[in-house]
């Protein structure tokens, strides 16, 4: 199609036209373009649908205020919805779809719910969904569900990437129109660090949008100009397309600046939207102002728009949205409109002024003291008609109307820390008030300053007033010469014969919902907002908040200050959720932690998975193994028979030293710890301070007043921050120092009856491994490999012959190397996880799963290590009579009466022939696994009065899983339970 409604001039590159499409049509657009300014150049007014009635909506604004012209952008995983076409900068090869229609835009068929309407006013959601209740689940619920929402998703995983980072600057200027820019030269020229940011992606706000002059020149190419100048400046940053979307405390603002939207794929490394958090000593907020619309009959036919954005249209894209334009306006800003309009060839047909004593012009018809009484065109305007001021009806044909009900300053940013705007009877409008947040100055329209030179003007004295506060010496720059025309508007908001006439057009709420909350006794603003969902929309009722207060106050008799006003909070504008999560997401959630292993492990096929911050091998697929049981079943199998190699380094490594470190450790162990014997390492039990388990591990003494403590992955940080509260708030007199290690050593179990072989062949002469010399529960620092400095610790999880052995990190992939190299010859295996996890359930010994938070030293089996003789963190509260009931929960093994049957985690435990209730349960699966050495699946559970129980068969269910069959309390001990393979 040609663009048919485009115009000479504007501020668009014609040297090249670019192909889009929009549905199932292709278009031509240019360079400068948005999909909105290039859709209304081919002729194209409908672009989407509202809420609730599916009315047809075209585009309103020129800018991020839209509540209409809300499309699908991109396609497949990259498909954006809820996209304002006013905002979207146009590229070649844009593809965007209209949304919540069905099954066109033309043609809706849900736009039945227009003509039953008189069923859907305001509250009707309340009302109907209450009765029957038995209908909620299977009727309403799922009706509401295939409504709601405007766009789809693609339900892919986002390609692109986001960012976040951190800025810092003296001042920081928000918004770049007339006001910013002033600011911006100031500060600027003074030497300050200067942030200016910009939604558009052409910065210069309304002089890009206007026809005056400024300094002799354009206002537009003294706006180009201008950021030249402080694009060159090393001290000023300027941010086009990045939106400020709130102020939070100490000076913090939060901006999303647009990297990669105006492109198809963002480029190789690029992200497509980055969240700034901006530091800042002082801001100006120079946010402009909003056009609001008067409310009439049928208010809302595409081609119906803001006369401003009109004027922006005609001006800045050389595009108008008819051949034929009405307009329809209180102040003088509506006659601006048409006189740009004629001087761009555009014929104004009317200009409906509800004045009486309007301004005349000699270019376009004016109707003082008129209204517009109604609207026609289904999909897009084609007729007005107009009450006449001494009576009568005037019909007017035109394909575009534009309103001007007055200007409201943009105070969202001022309010974002409670404050609430005051109203200014000479603006009809609300302003900031003195309530900003800290450090906030407001200048240009944003505090009600309209005029261009009024603009330019405040924005340097507010510049130069707050470089003053921080002891920077300022001087304002000679400022060009603008309009300053004075502002003269008759307040009217809507047209009170009107049936049918929309406030809120996004969610269809008119002027008679608004009236009919206040029947209804909705008095509060907000109350008022809920119940009609008046400015919820994804403008935030920048276009129909100040229509809606005023409808109700006169409703209500009041003046509209005394209504008051709804609260704004961030973001600004509708902010994509991606870019607040930033880096974090997949495997960049949070930062991962590489065992020093693990290239090695790469190389040897590992399969990995997270365990807390760490990768770890969770087994290692051999050739032929077509499932991930075979593996870990052969990794059991052969450390038990041999010997078997895992990295353990993620296990919490806490260094204890000083002269009152055993004194410490038996606080804060619940089993004593003083007397334990250089050389020697002892099993430990942590108690939170109410007697619950915290955590289980180790603590290995290598001199008298130096311990290694090792705590589990998942608790190695919470165990530390423990320790450091102890030492610093409980014991701050005891001589003891703590410092984490857990990265500083790199450390591999080797277990199996051949694992003391094996470490005979690393360890360096002099170091003697017999049992009788280096016995079960012994460490020391050793040396290995010809003076490699380590510790060795013969301590077991799996219930085999074991040690584990440690080395700085730097050496940890050599060793693993050099130990798969030694136990060649002993058929040494890498295990993973997953057998690390069926030994120790085999051996009974007890993980995260066990220690989960509910847990007791009773519970667990190891109620005596409580020790009696000494207080230790825990152990008195440990003792309350709810956590020693007799029929507690006691840790038992499971297995089941039928070989072939599974017993999965989670599963609960009942006894035989009681219902499956929950006032029947006794208990629960927390850990379970197959063992190739029994046969069978085996559990670990907790039972009530388990340990008197050994031998007795108990029914086990999962209702959400279909499981129920027996199984038989056994010991937790399945696998050498005399414990002499781990001694030998």
């Amino acid at each position: 199609m040609s663009q048919k409604n485009r115009l000479d001039g504007g501020l668009i590159d014609r040297s090249e036209a670019w192909s889009f499409r929009f549905d199932s049509q292709y278009y031509k657009g240019h360079k400068g373009d948005t999909l909105a300014s290039a859709l209304l150049a081919n002729g194209v007014r409908l672009m989407g649908r509202s809420f609730k009635y599916h009315r047809p909506r075209g585009p309103m604004t020129a800018g991020s205020e839209e509540p209409n012209a809300i499309v699908e952008l991109r396609e497949g995983a990259r498909k954006e919805p809820n996209t304002r076409a006013t905002t979207i900068e146009l590229y070649d090869g844009l593809r965007a779809n209209s949304q919540n229609r069905w099954p066109s835009l033309t043609f809706d068929a849900m736009a039945v719910n227009d003509l039953l309407s008189n069923f859907f006013a305001a509250g009707f959601y309340y009302k109907t969904f209450m009765w029957p209740a038995a209908f909620w689940e299977k009727v309403y619920e799922p009706i509401i569900r295939r409504a709601a929402g405007l766009g789809s998703l693609s339900l892919q995983d986002d390609p692109d990437g986001y960012d976040k980072g951190f800025l810092h600057c003296d001042l920081l200027i928000i918004g770049g129109g007339p006001a910013g820019l002033a600011a911006a030269l100031t500060a600027g020229e003074s030497g300050a660090r200067v942030i200016l940011c910009d939604e558009d992606f052409l910065v210069g706000g309304r002089l890009n949008l206007e026809t005056y002059a400024v300094g002799g020149m354009s206002g537009a190419a003294w706006a180009a100009e201008t950021v030249a100048r402080l694009q060159a400046m090393p001290n000023v940053r300027v941010m086009p397309r990045t939106t400020v979307i709130g102020a939070f405390d100490h000076g913090v603002y939060g901006a999303v600046e647009r990297v990669s939207d105006h492109l198809a794929v963002p480029e190789d490394g690029k992200p497509r939207q980055i969240l700034w958090r901006i530091t800042s000593k002082r801001a100006l907020l120079c946010a402009g102002a909003t056009e609001r619309p008067i409310v009439f009959e049928n208010n809302d036919r595409p081609g119906i728009m803001q006369a401003s954005a009109v004027r922006a249209y005609a001006n800045r894209w050389a595009t108008t949205p008819a051949k034929q334009v009405a307009i329809f306006t209180n102040n003088d800003d509506g006659h601006r409109t048409a006189s740009d309009l004629v001087a761009r060839g555009v014929e104004v047909v009317s200009v409906i002024d509800t004045r009486a004593e309007a301004p005349t012009s000699s270019d376009y018809d004016v109707v003082a003291g008129g209204v517009i009484d109604q609207t026609w065109g289904r999909l897009g305007l084609s007729q007005i008609e107009v009450k006449m001021p001494k009576g009568g009806i005037r019909r007017i044909k035109c394909g575009a109307l534009g309103v001007s009900g007055g200007w409201n300053p943009n105070v969202h940013l001022t309010c974002h820390q409670g404050g609430r705007p005051v109203w200014n009877e000479a603006l009809a409008a609300f302003v900031p008030s003195a309530t900003l947040p800290p450090g906030m100055t407001v200048a240009g329209a944003a505090n009600g300053v309209f005029s261009t030179h009024g603009a330019l003007q405040s924005g340097a004295d507010g510049a130069k007033a707050i470089l003053a506060d921080l002891g920077i010496k300022a001087s304002a720059p000679a400022l060009p010469e603008a309009e300053d025309t004075p502002v003269k508007i008759t307040p009217f908001w809507h047209v009170k014969t009107a049936k049918r006439a929309w406030v809120d057009q996004q969610n269809d709420v008119t002027a008679k919902d608004i009236k009919l909350a206040h029947q209804e006794n909705y008095v509060s603003v907000e109350h008022l907002k809920r119940y009609t969902t008046l400015g919820m929309a994804t403008d935030q009722g920048k276009t129909s908040n100040i229509a809606g207060l005023a409808i109700m106050a006169e409703v209500a008799g009041k003046a509209i200050p005394q209504v008051g006003t709804t609260m704004f909070r961030p973001p600004y504008t509708p902010t994509a959720m991606g870019v607040f999560a930033g880096r974090a997401w997949g495997m960049e959630v949070r930062p991962t932690r590489l065992t020093p292993s693990h290239n090695w492990a790469k190389e040897q096929g590992a399969v990995f998975t997270e365990a807390g911050l760490w990768l770890r091998a969770q087994w290692y697929p051999k050739p032929g193994e077509t499932h991930w049981r075979e593996s870990c079943d052969r990794e059991v199998m052969q450390t038990r028979k041999s010997v078997g190699i895992c990295d353990v380094t993620s296990l919490g490594k806490i260094d204890v030293q000083g002269a009152d470190a055993a004194g410490f450790l038996n606080k804060v162990y619940c089993n004593g710890m003083a007397k334990l014997p250089v050389g020697k390492v002892r099993y430990g039990l942590m108690l939170r301070e109410d007697g619950i388990v915290m955590d289980d591990g180790t603590a290995a003494r290598l001199a008298e007043d130096h311990f290694v403590v090792t705590t589990t992955t998942a608790k190695a940080v919470p165990v530390y921050r423990h320790l450091e509260f102890v030492r610093q708030c409980l014991y701050p007199d005891m001589d003891v120092q703590l410092i984490s290690t857990t990265e500083a050593w790199a450390q591999f179990s080797v277990a199996g009856p051949k694992s003391r072989k094996l470490l005979e062949k690393i360890v360096d002469d002099g170091m003697d491994l017999s049992n009788e010399a280096f016995p079960f529960m012994a460490c020391a620092e050793i040396t290995i490999c010809g003076g490699l400095r380590a510790r060795l610790f013969r301590i077991s999880f799996s219930g085999e012959l074991a040690y584990e052995i440690a080395v700085p990190t730097r050496y940890g992939d050599a060793l693993v190397r050099r130990l798969m190299q030694a136990g060649e010859e002993f058929d040494v295996v890498p295990y993973g996880l997953e057998a690390l996890n069926v030994m120790r359930i085999e051996k009974g010994h007890v993980t995260g799963n066990e220690l989960n938070g509910t847990t007791t030293a009773l519970n667990l089996g190891m109620g005596r290590m409580v020790s009696k003789a000494k207080d230790s963190i825990g152990s008195k509260l440990s003792e309350r009579p709810g956590l020693n009931e007799p029929d507690s929960l006691k840790l038992v093994g499971l297995k089941p009466v039928n070989p072939d049957h599974k017993v999965p985690a989670g599963a609960h435990l009942m006894t035989k022939g009681d219902k499956v209730t929950a006032s029947n349960d006794q208990g629960y699966v927390t850990s379970a696994c197959y063992s190739p050495n029994l046969g069978c699946h085996i559990a670990l559970g907790f039972l009530k009065s388990g340990d008197t129980r050994i031998g007795e068969t108990i029914r086990l269910v999962s209702p959400l899983t279909g499981v129920d069959h027996e199984v038989e309390v056994v010991s937790p001990h399945f696998f050498d339970p005399e414990g002499e393979r781990l001694r030998a």
